[in-house]
């Protein structure tokens, strides 16, 4: 079970940096972008960490308030229900 969902993770994750890349390639040359909804859907089911290294090494959505706090938030709380998770208490 757990290597399931450490798999899912990675590719998840994966997911998560390459449309941060994405849309930030978009953005640059004036092409369709991504809807910020779906860049946070990504981090809610599990790409926080990749959407978090994708906006820091892409350097986009950065001066965002609602989205450089918003991931580091979806993060905290993964990380409250992974420890949760972990203890068996779900």
């Amino acid at each position: 079970m757990v290597n399931n969902l450490v798999l899912y993770l990675i590719i998840i994750n994966l997911i998560s940096l390459f449309v941060m890349g994405l849309d930030k390639y978009r953005a640059k040359h004036g092409m369709w972008r991504i809807r910020e909804r779906t860049l946070f859907l990504l981090a809610i089911v599990g790409g926080s960490v990749g959407s978090i290294l994708g906006m820091y090494f892409f350097r986009h959505k950065t001066k965002h308030v609602k989205f450089v706090f918003g991931f580091w938030f979806i993060f905290l709380i993964q990380c409250v229900l992974y420890y949760f998770y972990s203890k068996g208490t779900f």
